[in-house]
C-alpha cells in the first residue's frame, strides 16, 4: 500500500517526514496569550517520526549528501550535536545502514545523551558548551572534523554550515506554514540555533509575503537550553542571515523555563524550553491586532529534559527516598549545585581578558590548566601549568603553600574549573578564581595559545 497522509498510514517510517502535505500540527495557544486579536499558532515539531524539528535537516542532509556522491555505503557519520540533529541522524542513518558518531558536550541532558546511544550511536562526551563552538579546541565540532580529516571512512555533515540544513526548512516547513494558514501568516517565530529554521522557513515566506515579519529569538550568555545559541554563539554559525530577519530579541534561561511551565500545565501542550523561549521573544514584537496571524515554533518536546527541569524547579524533584525508589537530587546535591552557580560572581571568575592583563603585568598568577594532559598537550595558555583535575587531591603539595598567592584554574569552558575552584577554597586559599568560558573563550578571543609540552 503507498503511502496515505489523511489516513496515516504509510510503507516505512521515513513516510512520517513532514512535508507540505503531511504537516506538523498548528495549535491555537489561547490562555498563555494576553491578546484579544491576534491569533498564535504553535508548531509542533515532535510530531515529526524522530521527536524533533531537526529530523527534517537530518534526512536532507543525509539525502543532499548522497546526491552529491559524498555519501556512499560502507561511510561512516560523525555530526557534533547538541542532541535532537544526531537523535534524528542517528534513525535515519539506521534505516540507511550508517553508523553515527556524536561528539557533544557532557553539559547535555542525560535523557538525550542516553536515547542517543540506545539509538546506536557512538557518543564522544566532551567538555564543551551545550551549543558546540568551532573555536573550542577540544570541542565537538573540532573532535569531529579531526575524525572526517583523519578518517576517510567518515563524513562531517556540518549542520552548522551546510546549506541543505536552511533547504530542508524552505522546502517544507516554510511551505507547510503557507498552507496552513491558507497564505495569512504575518509573524514567523523561530528560536536561533544553527539558524537553518529561521533563515530557510523565513525566505520561504518572506518571497511569498515580503511584509510578513521574521522574528529571531537567542538565548542570554551562560544559558541552559539545549539547541539554542547566545547572541555571541550565533556569530559561529554561517546559517546566521541576520539581514533576512526583522527584529531578534534575547530571553533568559529563568524566563523559557517558567513559560516552558505554563504551556505545560495551561495549554497541555508538552513543550521544552526552547519552545517557551521562542514564544516569549516572538510575544515582545507580536502586535495584538485583528488580522495579525503568529506561527511560532515549537522544536521538540519536555520527556528529554526531566534532568534540566530538577536543577529549574528543584521542588518537583524530591530527593530520593529509600521507601517508594524515587529518584532525585538530594539536599546536599542541591547545596553543591547552588555553591557552584555562587562561583560565577566576578570575585571567582576571571574573564579571559584580565587574565591576560594580568600575565603581561609583573606579578602573574599561577595559572593551573586542569584538562587532561593530551588536551592540555595540544593547546594551553603560556606559561600555565598542567595538573589534571582528579590528580588534583594528590598533587596539593603543587600548589604554592602561601594561601593568599593568586591562582587561576582553567579548563574546556569553565565548567570543570569552577569545581575545584571550590576544592581549592576549601583548602585555605584565599585568591583563587577560574576562567570564565575556558580554553573556549580564550582561543575565540585570539589569545596566544602554545601546542606542544615543554
Amino acid at each position: 500500500m503507498a503511502d496515505n497522509a489523511s489516513l496515516r498510514i504509510y510503507d516505512s517510517i521515513a513516510g512520517l517526514l513532514s512535508n507540505e502535505e503531511n504537516p506538523t500540527p498548528l495549535v491555537r495557544l489561547n490562555r498563555v496569550i494576553p491578546f484579544k486579536h491576534a491569533t498564535i499558532y504553535a508548531k509542533l515539531e515532535w510530531y515529526n517520526p524522530f521527536g524533533a524539528i531537526k529530523d527534517r535537516i537530518a534526512a536532507n542532509m543525509i539525502q543532499d549528501a548522497e546526491e552529491r556522491g559524498v555519501l556512499t555505503p560502507g561511510k561512516k557519520l560523525v555530526e557534533p550535536t547538541s542532541g535532537n540533529t544526531g537523535l534524528g541522524l542517528a534513525m535515519i542513518a539506521n534505516a540507511k545502514g550508517y553508523s553515527l558518531q556524536t561528539p557533544m558536550s557532557a553539559a547535555i541532558p542525560l535523557e538525550k545523551r542516553t536515547v542517543l546511544r540506545f539509538f546506536g550511536s557512538h557518543v564522544i562526551e566532551l567538555d564543551d558548551t551545550l551549543c558546540p563552538a568551532p573555536g573550542a579546541p577540544e570541542g565537538a565540532i573540532a573532535t569531529a572534523m579531526r575524525t572526517a580529516e583523519t578518517e576517510p571512512d567518515f563524513v562531517m555533515l556540518n549542520q552548522y554550515q551546510n546549506e541543505a540544513n536552511l533547504l530542508a526548512h524552505y522546502r517544507t516547513t516554510g511551505p507547510e506554514i503557507w498552507r496552513q494558514t491558507q497564505g495569512k501568516a504575518t509573524h514567523f517565530v523561530a528560536g536561533m540555533g544553527t539558524c537553518g529554521t529561521i533563515t530557510g522557513t523565513g525566505r520561504f515566506l518572506k518571497e511569498k509575503n515580503p511584509s510578513l515579519k521574521v522574528i529571531g529569538v537567542y538565548a542570554e550568555d551562560g544559558h541552559d537550553i539545549p539547541g539554542v545559541r547566545s547572541l555571541r554563539q550565533l556569530a559561529q554559525t554561517q546559517l546566521y542571515r541576520p539581514d533576512e530577519y526583522d527584529q531578534t530579541t534575547e530571553v533568559t534561561t529563568r524566563e523559557s523555563f517558567d513559560m516552558c511551565l505554563r504551556l505545560n500545565r495551561e495549554e497541555s501542550i508538552i513543550a521544552g524550553p526552547s519552545s517557551g523561549m521562542a514564544l516569549i521573544g516572538g510575544l515582545r514584537f507580536v502586535p495584538d491586532e485583528p488580522g495579525v496571524i503568529a506561527v511560532v515554533i515549537f522544536p521538540d518536546n519536555v520527556f528529554k529534559y526531566a534532568s534540566s527541569i530538577c536543577r529549574h524547579f528543584p521542588a518537583l524533584c524530591p530527593p530520593a527516598a529509600e521507601s517508594d525508589g524515587r529518584a532525585g537530587p538530594s539536599k546536599d546535591e542541591q547545596f553543591l549545585e547552588k555553591m557552584f552557580e555562587n562561583l560565577k560572581n566576578p570575585h571567582d571568575t576571571i574573564r579571559v581578558d584580565d587574565l591576560r592583563q594580568l600575565l603581561e603585568g609583573p606579578e602573574q598568577p599561577l595559572v593551573v590548566d586542569v584538562r587532561e594532559s593530551e588536551l592540555y598537550g595540544q593547546l594551553r595558555i603560556p606559561g600555565s601549568v598542567n595538573i589534571p583535575m582528579q590528580e588534583i587531591p594528590d598533587r596539593a603539595q603543587e600548589f604554592p603553600e602561601d594561601r593568599q598567592s593568586p591562582v587561576v584554574l582553567v579548563c574546556g569552558i569553565g565548567k570543570f574549573s569552577k569545581h575545584w575552584t571550590l576544592y581549592l577554597k576549601s583548602m585555605g586559599y584565599r585568591n583563587v578564581r577560574s576562567v570564565k568560558g575556558g580554553m573556549s573563550e580564550w582561543v575565540r578571543k585570539g589569545f596566544p595559545t602554545h601546542n606542544s609540552i615543554p
